[in-house]
């Protein structure tokens, strides 16, 4: 017996110490620098900004609308030597927000046969002036419609980029998790193939001593090889889980990264932690207010409410004002400004027009309430949609956390159940047989207990992610 403990104590030693020199050769990533490695280098997170990017841009296109405008056109007709006309007319346009547009320029119209109309002086005529719309454009226009919706297709690529990263966070921290799933079980089995291996020795030696029958070491035989399988498929598990993490690792330029064999996961994150109603509570208000997908509908509503503006007020007659003071020169007169100036020399303008039935612009108009109507109700839907998923990832989260309890009631009943029986066979009162049975019944219950640890921190991921916010601290 005194040898038996010394040769337990002096392969227990033996273990510690290869445990020691593994821990400080491996090297731990967490799942905060794990996170941090995907929001920084993943392509699909690269994508996912890009639509922000996009966004801006567009909004820039849209306000190209309102840019400035010089143009300068020249015609110029001879014909048998005789010179017919020289039309020269240079002006610059500044569309105004609010829908009016100013316009200054400079005419220069010579030849025998200029339209009266388009006479000049032979210094040239220069002009200014204001366009008005007072019915289809003075409330709402197509360049003040496209802007605005422009500005909230910004808050739409905003929650639609929240929304794939999410969608990948979501993925890459179940595989994490799987990994520490696997890295876990195969430390479980490796270290219960070296106890069978240790007991195999020893009860070969027990058996030279004629302490044990010699149909023991097949016993003990049969549990190590029983172990040695379970421990190589743990490992080609592990193996696999390794290959699916490294999926979500990129370094810079879209250089793909693999894990180092040195590197293992980290457990901090699965640690069972009760979540009250009021974080509930406080989770169902965030998704009220910021999940990706409602912030989406909310913008497209704001966006439909645009368009419903600008094909109402298509319904108005087209009926636009033009004003401008002339001058016979290039440069600006002192007495330009005087009102008997202004009442002696301008070009005013007024035109009107008007589709008799307005079928298409009724069309349209009803198009856009039906489309309205349509976002309302799917907003509806997805409200409760969301709010479904965060309650029912709640009490599938509640339902783990009292399954974990049980559980390691049942680690902690099969250990001693365990280490009862290894005493009874130590006084000669047990077999190696019913050892064994009570050590896979422990093997299995552990094995169960971080099955359970992983869906927790699964389940923990999933009911952020139903609330539109996976946290990377």
């Amino acid at each position: 017996m005194l040898r038996n403990i010394i040769g337990i104590l002096w392969a227990c030693a033996i273990l510690f110490s290869a445990q020691a020199r593994q821990t400080d050769s491996v090297q731990v990533l967490t799942l905060h620098q794990y996170h941090q490695l995907i929001l920084t280098h993943h392509p699909v997170a690269a994508q996912a900004g890009l639509l922000t990017e996009q966004a801006r841009q567009e909004l820039r296109m849209s306000r190209g609308s309102l840019d400035p405008v010089l143009q300068s056109k020249l015609y110029r007709k001879e014909f048998g030597g005789k010179e017919y006309y020289n039309l020269w007319d240079t002006y610059l346009q500044v569309p105004l927000w609010f829908g009016p547009a100013i316009k200054a320029g400079f005419e220069r119209n010579t030849g025998q046969f200029v339209n009266p109309e388009n006479s000049t002086p032979s210094n040239g005529l220069s002009y200014v002036g204001i366009s008005v719309p007072l019915g289809q454009g003075l409330f709402m226009d197509e360049r003040r419609a496209a802007i605005k919706q422009a500005k909230l297709m910004q808050g739409i690529a905003e929650a639609e980029r929240v929304k794939l990263i999410n969608k990948l966070l979501l993925q890459a921290t179940k595989d994490y998790w799987d990994w520490v799933l696997q890295h876990r079980t195969t430390q479980l089995y490796q270290e219960a193939r070296e106890l069978a291996d240790f007991r195999l020795n020893a009860v070969r030696a027990r058996v030279q001593q004629g302490d044990l029958a010699a149909i023991d070491t097949v016993e003990a035989l049969m549990a190590l090889q029983d172990r040695e399988v379970m421990l190589q498929q743990a490992q080609l598990a592990l193996q696999n889980a390794r290959l699916q993490v490294a999926v979500h690792l990129w370094a810079e330029d879209q250089v793909p990264l693999e894990l180092q064999p040195t590197t293992i996961p980290s457990s901090v994150g699965a640690e069972t932690a009760t979540i009250g109603a009021e974080e509930l509570d406080r989770l169902l208000a965030a998704a009220k207010s910021n999940h990706p997908v409602l912030q989406k509908l909310s913008l497209k509503s704001e966006q439909l409410e645009v368009e419903r503006r600008f094909a109402a007020n298509k319904l108005l007659p087209k009926l636009n004002a033009e004003y401008n003071v002339l001058q016979s020169d290039f440069y600006q007169q002192p007495d330009a400004i005087n009102q008997s100036y202004l009442q002696q020399n301008y070009k005013l303008g007024v035109s009107v027009s008007m589709p008799l039935f307005l079928r298409e612009e009724r069309g349209k108009l009803q198009v856009t309430k039906t489309k309205q109507q349509a976002n309302a109700l799917e907003l509806v839907q997805q409200s409760r949609v969301i709010e479904a998923s965060v309650q029912t990832a709640y009490n599938d989260l509640l339902a783990l956390e009292r399954q974990l309890y049980l559980q390691q009631s049942m680690v902690a009943s099969a250990r001693i159940l365990r280490n009862g029986e290894q005493t009874r066979f130590e006084n000669g009162e047990s077999s190696l047989f019913l050892i064994n049975s009570r050590e896979v019944k422990l093997l299995e219950a552990e094995a169960k207990l971080y099955a359970l640890r992983t869906k927790y921190a699964k389940a923990k991921t999933m009911l952020y992610w139903a609330a539109g916010q996976i946290p990377v601290e």
